[in-house]
């Protein structure tokens, strides 16, 4: 905290604030599990999609490279956002985080266990172990994290990323040599390479791209990590910037590469595309076709520890947000309370750890395992909770990322000065547009039946936020208020744009 208090140490270079950025991206589990998600509604146009989700995140990386640029917070959207457009606007943008933290908790605890799941049976540990394994590994994985989270982490924290990187680059290993035997005409059924994943399928509207898009900005979740550590970084105004930018970049090539390996390593047909959604481990099963059964079992391993490290980070991000609403009378103040001995906020992280297993639980028991897909298009119930919590988290994330950059406009545009181009105001507007559109296509026309939960869910979580500064406008001001007194933060108009 700046102010009076004690301050956080300036000690982080470019390289740690990318990598922190990357650890809660998690790559190596993204491209293992995220683009199942998109089957459904895209068929092999998933390195299209994700064509398209690399620049939506582009646009909305300007406006946090702008926002860094100026103002050095811990808190993310929930500080820029009260800093430009006012402490209520701030107050919601805080709750819509906490809320993506807490269902993210729920995607990676559940892709986790997934993960282990698979990695027992593709080794026969234990041969085709029920999908409802899943919940009780879920809360296993929690009570890990949940233990990391309120203890000191820093050699845990890298032992995570280490496993990270080594993941990312077995995966490129394995895509490489796909890609190679593709070359010859080693693919399935003697296929070679296409750029047909790049095209929609016929009778696949345009519009369901936005539908598939979710999970792309799912698997980027994080690229805006870095914005947190302005407090810690040694050269925050030109470090967190070029980290933010560089991983979006890094992210953006990375997953176009790697699902367009992907889809043409299973084959982009009805037979490769099934086999695609029940896969275990998407690499981990190419690098036992392609490879060897050593090499899949091992990135199968790393993508499960991947997960686990990022519901860790979601964990750590959630209880802290949740601390900080407690502190500033949003939260219950016990909430606000640090362990004597642990120097951690307990209750908060206790409290996150309940709140995921409870909307765990409660997606089990929407999503319950059938043998079979049903008319609805669910089938296994691990992977559709998955699915289902993945698009929550996201639905809620893009309307953070919306009044991030409606700040940013009001800054930069329509501030006392201006010091950037005017023709720079079109990307922000196109990532609103972008953003908008997103959103829209997944509650218009509503859905209906199972598909609708993620809609409904979203909509209550960002009302609660909304209810809470209409009902209490005095009690969120002073939050709000607090905050950027205590960060340091300034409204919008009375600082000079640098």
């Amino acid at each position: 905290m700046a102010g009076e208090g004690p301050k956080l140490a300036r000690e982080l270079n470019i390289w740690e604030a990318i990598g922190i950025s990357v650890a809660l991206m998690a790559p190596s589990m993204a491209a293992n599990i995220n683009p199942q998600g998109m089957v459904g509604v895209v068929g092999g146009a998933i390195p299209l999609t994700f064509a398209l989700a690399t620049v939506g995140v582009l646009l909305v990386a300007y406006t946090f490279v702008r926002l860094t640029q100026r103002f050095h917070h811990s808190g993310s959207v929930y500080g820029f956002v009260g800093a430009t457009m006012g402490p209520r606007a701030g107050v919601v943008a805080g709750w819509g985080l906490l809320g993506t933290y807490t269902f993210y908790g729920v995607v990676t605890a559940t892709a986790s266990s997934r993960f282990i799941l698979s990695f027992l049976d593709s080794t026969g540990i234990w041969s085709s172990p029920p999908d409802g394994l899943v919940l009780a590994l879920v809360v296993l994985v929690v009570a890990g994290v949940f233990w990391l989270t309120i203890s000191p982490i820093r050699l845990g924290t890298r032992f995570l990323l280490v496993v990270e990187g080594a993941t990312v680059a077995l995966i490129l290993v394995v895509a490489l040599v796909v890609l190679v035997k593709l070359a010859g005409g080693g693919g399935p059924d003697g296929q070679g390479i296409t750029f047909s994943p790049f095209t929609l399928a016929e009778g696949t509207g345009a519009s369901a791209i936005f539908l598939g898009i979710v999970f792309g900005f799912l698997s980027f979740a994080g690229f805006e990590a870095a914005a947190t550590l302005g407090e810690e970084t040694k050269e925050p105004r030109r470090d967190i910037p070029r980290a933010i930018l560089g991983t979006a970049v890094f992210g953006g090539v990375y997953f176009v590469f790697v699902t367009w390996v992907e889809v043409m390593g299973f084959g982009n047909d009805e037979k490769g595309l099934a086999a695609f959604a029940s896969s275990g481990s998407l690499f981990g099963d190419l690098g036992t076709q392609f490879v060897g059964v050593w090499l899949g079992d091992l990135i199968t391993l790393g993508a499960a520890i991947s997960a686990f490290g990022c519901a860790l980070a979601c964990s750590v991000g959630a209880s802290r947000l949740l601390f900080a609403l407690a502190r500033d009378g949003i939260a219950p103040p016990a909430l606000a309370t640090v362990s004597a001995t642990k120097r951690t906020p307990v209750l908060a992280s206790g409290a996150v750890a309940v709140a995921v297993l409870v909307l765990e639980v409660v997606l089990w028991v929407i999503y319950r395992p059938t043998v079979a897909v049903d008319a609805e298009g669910y089938q296994a119930g691990s992977l559709s909770v998955f699915i289902a919590s993945g698009v929550i988290g996201t639905l809620i994330l893009l309307v953070a990322y919306v009044l991030a950059t409606v700040g940013v406009v009001r800054l930069l545009f329509f501030g006392r000065t201006r010091q950037v181009a005017t023709w720079e105001a079109a990307i922000p507007v196109l990532a609103i547009a972008l953003l908008f559109y997103t959103l829209y296509k997944n509650v218009y026309p509503f859905p209906t039946g199972k598909a609708a939960v993620p809609a409904i869910l979203s909509v209550l979580w960002l009302a609660l936020g909304v209810a809470y500064v209409v009902v209490a406008p005095g009690a969120a001001r002073r939050a709000g208020e607090k905050l950027t007194a205590d960060e340091g933060l300034a409204p919008a108009e009375t600082r000079e744009i640098v």
